[in-house]
């Protein structure tokens, strides 16, 4: 009987193209290592330059929309008025000022005892919630005022001979005004201070306040 040759099962030889190391130096495997680490790090480099295109382009856009909103310009034009009237993001326009000027100080410093209520709302209809209730309870005042005197009447003009000058959140009034009682005729100069701001394109008045009045020397 001839003997059959058997080979076991599982066996651990390894052919020589299963592996691309063998037969190369010592020295092969640790340059592929290293390429290879060299190559992960290329690409992760890569990604880190393309999160940081995509983060700055997101930011131009982002100040690209914000700076269109707050260049946007909304138009409020007082019934009858004319001129360039509108507010710019947060900035009105010199003609804005100009005529919410007139318009303040109309509803404010030219009134008596018949006229005095419904000007008094539409004042406060532009006046800010923070400063609200302050200002009402000023207005309230020379309401109650004029129940006692019914033949007082005030009337507030604009100085024609000094300038009107404003800052970011004032506007400086020099006015005269005139004061009618029981036939009796006086008249002050001195400056109304209007604090005012512009939230989303609406004007706001913040403040009212009237300073150095003196008695017309005569």
């Amino acid at each position: 009987m001839s003997e059959v040759e058997t080979m076991p099962l599982f066996s651990n030889r390894t052919s020589p193209a299963a592996d691309p190391l063998l037969g190369k130096p010592a020295s092969f495997g640790i340059h592929r290592y290293l390429q290879g680490s060299s190559n992960l790090f290329e690409e992760n480099r890569l990604l880190k330059f393309a999160i940081l295109g995509l983060f700055g382009i997101t930011a131009v856009l982002g100040a690209v929309v914000y700076s269109t909103d707050q260049n946007r310009r909304t138009v409020v034009v007082p019934f009858g008025a004319g001129g360039d009237l509108y507010v710019t993001g947060s900035k009105p326009s010199t003609d804005y000022l100009r005529t919410m000027t007139r318009n303040i100080v109309a509803l404010s410093g030219t009134y008596s005892a018949y006229s005095a209520d419904p000007q008094f709302q539409e004042l406060l209809s532009i006046v800010h919630p923070n400063a609200y209730n302050s200002m009402r309870d000023s207005l309230n005042a020379v309401l109650d005022e004029l129940s006692k005197n019914p033949t007082l009447s005030i009337a507030t003009y604009i100085r024609p001979d000094q300038p009107v000058s404003w800052t970011d959140r004032d506007i400086i009034v020099p006015v005269e005004k005139v004061r009618i009682i029981g036939g009796v005729i006086r008249k002050f100069r001195g400056t109304l201070r209007i604090g005012y701001g512009v939230e989303n394109g609406r004007f706001w008045i913040t403040r009212l306040s009237e300073e150095k009045f003196d008695a017309e020397l005569r």
